[in-house]
C-alpha cells in the first residue's frame, strides 16, 4: 500500500497555470505507475495522464495533450501535474492514484490507491 496526499489546487482563471503535487508514503514510490484522474460534478472520474514508474513514458488524454505535463521525482517520492492554458471545463477534483500493475493505464478500476483529492476550479 502507498498513501497519497495531493495539494496545489486553487482557483484560477481561464488561461492560467496551476502545478498539482502527489506526495507518497509507504511502499516503495518508483515500483508503481503513476496517475492522475479528475471528476467533475455530476461526472464520472475521468483519466487524466500517467506516468511510467521511472518517468520514461508517458499518457494523456486528448482532452489536456498539448496543456498539461505528469512528472515525478521518485527521490522525493512525489508526481507532479503542470497544468497550463487552463479553460472553465478543467474545472474537477483531481485526484492523483497508484498502479502496483505497471502500464499507462487508463481505467480507474486499474489502481489501487488513491489520495483525497484536490479542488481545481478554473473562471470564465
Amino acid at each position: 500500500q502507498v498513501q497519497l496526499v495531493e495539494s496545489g489546487g486553487g482557483l484560477v482563471q481561464a488561461g492560467g497555470s496551476l502545478r498539482l503535487s502527489c506526495a507518497a508514503s509507504g511502499r516503495t514510490f518508483s515500483s508503481y505507475t503513476m496517475g492522475w484522474f479528475r471528476q467533475a460534478p455530476g461526472k464520472e472520474r475521468e483519466f487524466v495522464s500517467a506516468i511510467s514508474w521511472n518517468g520514461g513514458s508517458t499518457r494523456y488524454a486528448d482532452s489536456v495533450k498539448g496543456r498539461f505535463t505528469i512528472s515525478r521525482d521518485n527521490a522525493k517520492s512525489t508526481v507532479y501535474l503542470q497544468m497550463n492554458t487552463l479553460k472553465p471545463e478543467d474545472t474537477a477534483v483531481y485526484y492523483c492514484a497508484a498502479n502496483g500493475r505497471g502500464g499507462l493505464l487508463t481505467m480507474r478500476l486499474s489502481y489501487d490507491n488513491w489520495g483525497q483529492g484536490t479542488q481545481v476550479t478554473v473562471s470564465s
